[in-house]
């Protein structure tokens, strides 16, 4: 059995360059090179990093068994479609592709060629995630604030779908529950598209998350709050952190410390308050090779193309909902 995997990368923008630095440091692959679309930047790149810089996406796609497509969006479909027409594993950057047709389009060709593909919502493989996942087990009510200073980068696509998107997926991971009704508003700052956004989303099981994104905050911020019937569960993904605030009965007997609450009714409440450890690791070296692993061993991917498209299509409609607002 094959014990790593050859990869390109394709786009040797921000992103990129993290993405080839992580896996040339990782024994689960083997990095043959990489595409960039500007001469400047492969040359560049190459000088920088040590590696083969490709002058042909072809060539690249045929050297080797996967493809990490870092590019802008508006490129995925096509890189991915060529990929996966070669019998390439892909993994591509959030979101998936621009639209819900391009996507089941990539959908319909991996299963035909029998292909991985994987999407990046790094923050299913955030560290502080990975710690609360397992208090979060009847979520009633979900908060999110993402917020980022500006930087124009992302200005290629709306606020939700180049930050609220991953609290979309993360939510409906969470909730296995489909869309009952979606209110949202937005404000466009900076860009021709909104730059501060707020989403309310109610699910048929009565769960509703109420996001908020901005990319033009004076601090960045990625935290996460999730209402449980007997349990609040805080994430500071940005930060790494989490806390859980539990309530139950309280015993007959309380220590000096207990926090009690009571009722009108005198029924007594304890809280007890918990920080799970949270273990350190790199969110993108840690999905890239969950990638690898399970072409390795021939598991699922954590983020399949259907989670990409899930949450592609969610953000999609929030964003037709805000853009009828800016009018």
């Amino acid at each position: 059995m094959k014990k790593y995997i050859n990869i390109g990368v394709v786009g040797a923008g921000h992103l990129g360059k993290i993405h080839l630095k992580l896996l040339n440091q990782s024994n689960l692959f083997k990095v043959l090179g990489f595409y960039d679309i500007n001469s400047t930047v492969r040359k560049e790149v190459s000088r920088e990093l040590g590696l083969k810089s490709y002058k042909s996406l072809k060539n690249l796609i045929d050297d080797v068994d996967a493809i990490d497509i870092v590019t802008p969006t508006e490129n995925h479909f096509e890189i991915a479609k060529q990929s996966i027409n070669k019998l390439k594993h892909v993994f591509i950057e959030k979101p998936v592709t621009k639209s819900i047709e391009e996507a089941n389009e990539l959908l319909r060709l991996s299963k035909i060629n029998n292909v991985k593909v994987q999407i990046g919502h790094i923050e299913r493989f955030n560290p502080a995630y990975k710690a609360a996942k397992k208090y979060l087990n009847d979520i009633k009510f979900i908060e999110t604030h993402r917020l980022a200073q500006f930087n124009p980068r992302g200005t290629d696509v709306p606020v939700v779908l180049d930050l609220m998107i991953h609290d979309i997926d993360t939510t409906l991971a969470l909730i296995k529950s489909p869309v009952k009704n979606i209110s949202a508003n937005g404000v466009s700052i900076i860009s021709k598209t909104a730059d501060i956004a707020n989403a309310r989303i109610e699910f048929e099981n009565g769960c509703i998350s109420n996001l908020t994104s901005s990319r033009i905050s004076m601090k960045s911020m990625r935290k996460a709050r999730f209402f449980q019937k007997d349990s609040y569960v805080s994430i500071d993904y940005l930060n790494k952190k989490v806390e859980v605030v539990k309530i139950k009965d309280a015993p007959k007997k309380n220590g000096p410390f207990d926090l009690i609450l009571k009722n009108d009714s005198g029924v007594k409440k304890i809280i007890t308050f918990d920080k799970p450890k949270v273990n350190e690791f790199n969110a993108i070296l840690f999905e890239l090779e969950s990638f690898a692993d399970s072409i390795i061993h021939n598991k699922p991917v954590v983020v399949t193309l259907s989670d990409g498209k899930r949450a592609l299509n969610l953000a999609l409609k929030i964003s037709e909902k805000i853009k009828s607002t800016l009018k």
